[in-house]
């Protein structure tokens, strides 16, 4: 019987496979912590994306979920793009479809539409311009219109509504496992550390940010605490984030608002699943150049915005 590799010699094997491909890994910050280990780069789905469009790898390996691949296809597309497991993907994406969203779009009178980027290329290429939890509040502060269309977290919509004198429309998708946060959960949490900060994601309901002491998407998690005089925080957001955010601070204390803030979906990927997809080139995502353009408008124009 052929003995298994160890998790080190796997490790050991993709960096060096990486390597001699010239192929650059990614890995979202909720990604498992062995599958951060080896990236080259860790974040948001979005800045992923911009920092690996401007490198000189000819391959993007991305170890996050669809959509994330999708945006890598739509700002390297002379690059190939790896998505390692095929099945990693995001149910708040797939609550909206391009045709859905276009007859929504017309039934309100044609006004803006504003899409997260946790949604296909197929929704991005007919939205007027792309958002980020990050700069979801700035993106909807310059577009001209009084009514806008969010899309397709009504969390975020809901955030960014409490932030503007806009009217903003909601589209009835949503994270599961940010969505299923309750003020319970929080009052055990803060009731277990009370001495900690509580920091919430945006994709959390509207009575869960009521509780935050800070507002952030999961870069800006990171980048508060270490700003902190505090020690300890409270995380409302994906696990995966205690790894990421405890290494980049290892003076300070991070506990999960709960531990069923787990998604099933960004923890598909394995180290199995990333030296077969290096080895043999497979689970290439390629957004069509026709929806490709589209979705690029869309997210250059959120980009463009100083």
């Amino acid at each position: 019987m052929k003995e298994q590799p160890t998790i080190n010699q796997l490790k050991t094997k993709i960096k060096q496979l990486a390597k001699e491909k010239n192929a650059i890994i990614l890995a979202h910050n909720y990604q498992p912590a062995e599958i951060q280990e080896i990236a080259d780069i860790c974040g948001d789905s979005l800045e992923l994306s911009i920092r690996a469009s401007k490198t000189q790898a000819e391959i993007i390996l991305c170890c996050g979920v669809h959509f994330m691949a999708e945006t890598a296809s739509i700002l390297s597309p002379d690059k190939t793009i790896l998505l390692p497991n095929p099945d990693a993907g995001c149910p708040m994406a797939d609550m909206v479809d391009p045709v859905a969203l276009v007859a929504k779009k017309q039934a309100l009178g044609n006004i803006p539409v504003v899409t997260y980027v946790n949604s296909s290329a197929a929704v991005k290429a007919v939205s007027d311009i792309c958002c980020t939890s990050a700069n979801v509040i700035k993106v909807t502060n310059s577009i001209k219109a009084d009514e806008i269309l969010m899309t397709p977290d009504k969390n975020l919509a809901q955030y960014a509504a409490a932030n503007t004198d806009k009217k903003i429309h909601l589209w009835e998708g949503y994270c599961p496992f940010h969505n299923n946060l309750t003020p319970g959960d929080v009052a055990m949490a803060k009731k277990a550390h009370p001495e900690a900060l509580f920091l919430a994601h945006p994709e959390c309901p509207p009575q869960i940010l009521e509780l935050a002491d800070s507002i952030q998407s999961t870069s800006g998690m990171i980048r508060f605490a270490g700003e902190s005089d505090k020690n300890e925080f409270i995380l409302g957001t994906e696990i995966g984030l205690i790894y990421p955010i405890s290494k980049a601070h290892p003076d300070k204390k991070f506990y999960p608002a709960s531990d069923k803030m787990y998604c099933i979906d960004m923890k598909k990927i394995t180290l199995e699943h990333v030296l077969s997809s290096l080895e043999n080139l497979t689970g290439e995502v390629k957004v069509p150049e026709d929806i490709r353009l589209a979705a690029l408008g869309s997210v250059q124009k959120m980009i463009d915005i100083k």
